[in-house]
């Protein structure tokens, strides 16, 4: 793999150049091959759209909110979001590749509006079993699957286990096992406490009293390169959605067992291990990373890449955790590179 700069935007794909000597362990070299950025004209982005209107569906056998986005040729694209998020993720990204692609953006079980059934346990594995299912009800053919975050790490053990269901693969920040104890990767401090004896319920009980807004400022705050950059209109709709989950009982519990899903699959070894499963992929893959993420570090971008058999790797500058939401523009002409380039033969 090698590195190629294109403008501020640093671009890496496979080559045969050694890999040494870049902070992230890649070398510069005008012979690299990066991700194709799409020259097709995308439809302009009008970021004050509302998110695109959700509905419940009964999808493998398990009823899920989600919301469509109108397109080509049926469903053919599905957005799957990150831990403490939601389908909302995806509105500006969704609208720009409408054109290319419908699509449904999915509130995984136990967030957005998706209630749980009995007995979920909540970890990666039972999440992607969840997006398997519904992928055979969404589609008659393999889809584009689209992932962040923790939505990135569902998306790649559905498409390592069930290659007939993937076309192509885009993970952003994709959760792969990054255990640094640190506090700042935490939308709140007090969450490294919150589920210790004696002061555990009483940290609790201080997230639960606090206010919609706040909650949705430090969501933020964690994930945006830039917080100030995400719109006031955006907040909004941000504050209305956690406000809507705060009268939800089963949400807390949900947030509480699928983080804690997360650190058993980052502490597996062995073939449980997202390291080992990553190199049984076979569809072609595109990974987007924010080079100022504070949640995972950018520093496991090179090694995502490596691990995909197929892949090619987009690092974007002054970008968090959600380069979805702060850079769509950019990542919508990669995805569509990407798709353009499979479809041609020459990804």
């Amino acid at each position: 793999m090698a590195v190629l700069a294109v403008g501020t935007t640093l671009l890496v794909g496979r080559a045969r150049t050694p890999c040494v000597g870049h902070p992230w362990g890649v070398t510069a070299t005008a012979s690299s091959r990066g991700p194709a950025l799409s020259e097709t004209p995308l439809p302009p982005l009008d970021g004050t759209a509302k998110p695109w209107p959700g509905t419940h569906e009964v999808l493998g056998g398990v009823r899920l909110h989600v919301r469509r986005t109108p397109g080509p040729g049926g469903v053919r694209v599905v957005y799957v979001h990150g831990l403490g998020g939601s389908s909302t993720n995806w509105t500006d990204l969704a609208a720009l590749l409408a054109p290319f692609a419908g699509g449904v953006a999915l509130d995984l079980p136990g967030f957005g509006f998706s209630e749980p059934r009995e007995g979920f346990d909540f970890s990666l594995a039972a999440h992607a079993a969840v997006v398997a299912d519904a992928l055979g009800d969404l589609a008659d053919g393999p889809v584009h699957l689209v992932g962040n975050s923790m939505g990135g790490a569902i998306a790649l053990l559905v498409a390592a286990r069930r290659p007939e269901l993937v076309r192509t693969l885009t993970l952003i920040s994709p959760a792969m096992p990054d255990l640094r104890p640190h506090p700042g990767r935490l939308s709140d401090p007090r969450m490294a406490l919150a589920y210790l004896p004696l002061v555990g319920g009483r940290i609790r009980r201080q997230l639960a009293a606090m206010g919609a807004r706040e909650r949705a400022r430090q969501v933020i705050a964690l994930c945006y390169a830039d917080p100030g950059a995400f719109p006031e209109h955006r907040l909004e709709e941000l504050t209305e959605e956690h406000g809507a989950r705060a009268s939800l009982a089963w949400a807390g519990p949900a947030m509480g067992r699928t983080t804690f899903g997360i650190l058993r699959a980052w502490l597996a070894r062995g073939p449980a291990s997202l390291w080992n499963v990553a190199p049984l992929v076979r569809a072609p893959s595109l990974v987007v990373w924010g080079e100022q993420d504070r949640v995972i570090s950018v520093r496991r971008a090179v090694r995502t890449a490596r691990s995909l058999p197929d892949a090619r790797l987009l690092v974007l500058p002054r970008t968090g955790h959600v380069a979805q939401m702060e850079q769509p523009v950019t990542v919508a002409q990669a995805v569509l590179g990407m798709w353009e380039g499979v479809d041609a033969g020459t990804w």
